[in-house]
């Protein structure tokens, strides 16, 4: 009954009779602070027109209240809940002018989501919460390559190995059997059950130099805000492998090429602007020529495909791509998120010109970025690994 009083909110309507006292009470405050807005939302906790009882919370304008309450629900709720309360905060209380002054930064509990916040109001913040705000990004972007690195280095290095092939392998290690013994059947011995190989199939050595080709090309409309943050630790990472050659491009309506500051994802998304209009149609001409070798090159676009510049000449240029041999990789969105509002005409376009366009979270990335480079079939991989949208 306690914590159905507390999803309810309270008040003669809720049925339970069950009052709160101390820590619990404190717990309900900080609930009805964000939850019991009149006329804001239909939810459980006070239905429609708010809470039954006529009481209401809120934050207002104020800095000070709102600090109190972060810190509040930071010593009530696990940092996974904080984190969901700050965001609907944002959204449903319009505290993004807040989030402009230093101590609410110093405050918050830093998540992808706050940083796409932060990096959307990049151009307006002052000065003074600016270190703040880097303070924020700086910690989600260190959590981000402690999470993700290690799997993205070994998924993209283990790739890089077998994606060369030998027919003399120098190790037991490095000999292909499952090929080996498809290789060597017509050389099977049934009175010794068993196959003699006459040659060997393996994957060859890795070599120092540059063996891939990688193109990020980052869509920053603001609803792609944890995929630009992702991206961006993607691409640091990637960019750290002497095998891989790595260029990292942002667009709305215009471009930039964010390549040389894949040394530091924290200056990298400073870099970015979220927002504005989509020209995806430029973004990929400017990635065309970042391409040197075709056959060897993986091209991401990250995009909800809401194209406004000319559609037609984005996919003419995607099948230009297909054609000259680049492995072309759609992600409508590289986050955690459920499934992503997109361009259902667009996805299909491309969809019928073997181009999948499909989610993919953070977690799934390295092992894509794998199938990319052994060129197998991206979408049989989709099937496999991700949820269609």
């Amino acid at each position: 009954m306690r914590r159905w009083r507390l999803v309810l909110g309270g008040g003669a309507a809720d049925g339970t009779g069950c009052a709160l006292d101390g820590a619990d009470a404190q717990m309900d405050g900080a609930l009805a602070a964000l939850y019991d807005q009149s006329g804001r939302d239909g939810g459980a906790r006070g239905g429609e027109g708010g809470r039954a009882d006529g009481r209401e919370g809120g934050l207002g304008a104020s800095a000070p209240r709102v600090a109190r309450w972060l810190g509040d629900i930071r010593t009530y709720f696990p940092s996974t809940v904080v984190q969901v309360m700050q965001k609907d905060a944002i959204e449903r209380l319009n505290l993004t002018r807040l989030l402009l002054e230093p101590e609410m930064l110093e405050a918050v509990e830093p998540d992808v989501h706050l940083v796409g916040t932060l990096l959307a109001l990049n151009k307006v913040m002052p000065d003074q919460a600016r270190e703040s705000a880097r303070a924020v990004v700086r910690t989600v972007v260190a959590e981000l390559e402690r999470r993700l690195t290690q799997k993205t280095r070994a998924a993209v290095s283990g790739a890089l190995d077998r994606s060369a092939r030998t027919h003399r392998p120098k190790r037991t290690a490095d000999i292909d059997w499952d090929r080996t013994i498809r290789a060597n059947l017509k050389n099977y011995l049934p009175e010794k059950n068993t196959v003699v190989p006459s040659r060997l199939v393996g994957y060859a050595r890795r070599q120092r130099s540059v063996q891939r080709e990688v193109v990020l090309c980052i869509d920053q409309s603001g609803s792609m805000a944890a995929s630009v943050v992702y991206a961006g630790v993607f691409g640091a990472v990637l960019a750290s492998m002497r095998s891989l050659k790595t260029s990292l491009v942002v667009f709305d309506t215009a471009v930039a090429d964010l390549t040389d500051r894949l040394h530091d994802p924290v200056e990298l998304l400073f870099g970015t602007q979220l927002g504005g209009g989509t020209d995806i149609n430029r973004a990929i001409a400017y990635s065309q020529g970042l391409i040197t070798s075709p056959a060897d090159s993986i091209f991401v676009l990250i995009s909800d495909l809401y194209e406004g510049g000319i559609r037609e000449e984005m996919l003419r240029r995607v099948a230009a791509m297909t054609q000259a041999g680049v492995q072309v990789i759609v992600l409508l969105a590289l986050s955690d998120e459920g499934a992503p509002f997109y361009d259902h005409e667009n996805a299909a376009a491309l969809a019928a010109m073997g181009v999948p366009a499909f989610a993919c979270t953070p977690d799934a990335f390295p092992d894509l970025m794998a199938a990319a480079i052994e060129r197998r079939d991206i979408a049989r991989w989709a099937e496999h690994h991700t949820a269609a949208p």
